[in-house]
């Protein structure tokens, strides 16, 4: 059901009364309305859009270009390609978008390996003659995610509920962070891919210096890398954290034994929800260090 609100408009004081369509082309951005209760307005999303349940219901404007059936190696070798040809990995419907007659939608300019990017979009609404807001959110980090909290209640009218959303789980880091001071800090490596191996970028390296951790390969704020599996011994990690972008746990955990046969004896191979609570930024992030933390410190 779409909600009719009136908003204010600009820095403009008058304020109409319009209908709220809003298209969410991002997994992250999508669980972000629902829990700001905006779920009523989003009208449309992707193929990954999976939480919560509710969001399954709305029309599926983009989805994969990718084959189903690929083995990690054959994915990174798909996608190298299909990049080297400047090719889309994403199908962007115009058809569904038109019908859908958004009055925002929500994008990235991040990654063109993770979601259709604004470029795409730009391109489809100009052809169809749609007058939507495009919202870019691209957060490298965790302050930045939180950040995209507030700038998605601030598009949809919704502040007082960001804030609130915001501030819980400032809590929530917090709280994990005085848990683990002063206690040892194991070396953490987290592999965001793990045929080929990639060390971690944007948001994790943080994830695992709250949750009480040493993130001893990848930088904050900046991309993924590939790595060799020599790289990964030479970092001599206690623990390996396996969280393969665009797998849920039991994908990561298939992974996670062919992980350990690659490395010396005694070091820890956890598997994680990467979907859920690290490739996303969204609020679950939290969940992941939560987690994290009680792993690295047995609690």
């Amino acid at each position: 059901m779409v909600e009719a609100r009136w908003r204010r408009l600009g820095s403009a004081t008058a304020l109409r009364l319009e209908i709220v369509r809003i298209v969410s082309l991002l997994p992250s951005t999508t669980e972000i309305l629902f829990a700001l209760g905006a779920g009523d307005d989003v009208v449309g999303v992707t193929f990954e859009c999976d939480t919560p349940l509710d969001a399954r219901s709305r029309t599926v404007v983009s989805t994969s270009a990718l084959p189903t059936g690929l083995t990690p190696a054959q994915i990174d070798d798909h996608v190298a390609a299909a990049v080297g040809r400047g090719e889309d990995l994403y199908h962007l419907s115009a058809d569904a978008l038109s019908a859908l007659d958004p009055t925002l939608v929500v994008t990235q300019d991040l990654c063109a390996v993770c979601a259709v990017d604004v470029s795409t979009v730009d391109e489809a609404l100009a052809h169809l003659g749609c007058r939507a807001e495009v919202l870019t959110v691209d957060p490298h980090t965790l302050e930045e995610v939180l950040g995209s909290v507030l700038l998605l209640g601030k598009a949809t009218g919704r502040e007082e509920a960001a804030a609130e959303l915001v501030s819980s789980l400032r809590l929530r880091l917090a709280a994990v962070w005085r848990t683990t001071m002063g206690r040892d800090r194991p070396r953490v490596a987290v592999l965001e891919w793990t045929d080929p191996p990639y060390a971690p970028g944007h948001w994790i390296p943080e994830m695992v210096e709250v949750a009480g951790g040493e993130c001893v390969l990848g930088v904050a704020g900046q991309k993924s890398v590939r790595i060799l599996w020599e790289d990964l011994h030479a970092a001599r990690p206690d623990v390996v954290v396996v969280a393969p972008c665009g797998y849920d746990r039991s994908g990561a955990e298939r992974q996670a034994s062919a992980v350990a046969d690659r490395l010396p004896a005694g070091i820890r191979v956890h598997a994680v929800d990467a979907d859920g609570m690290w490739a996303r930024p969204g609020p679950r992030l939290v969940d992941g260090v939560e987690e994290l933390a009680s792993v690295l410190h047995d609690s």
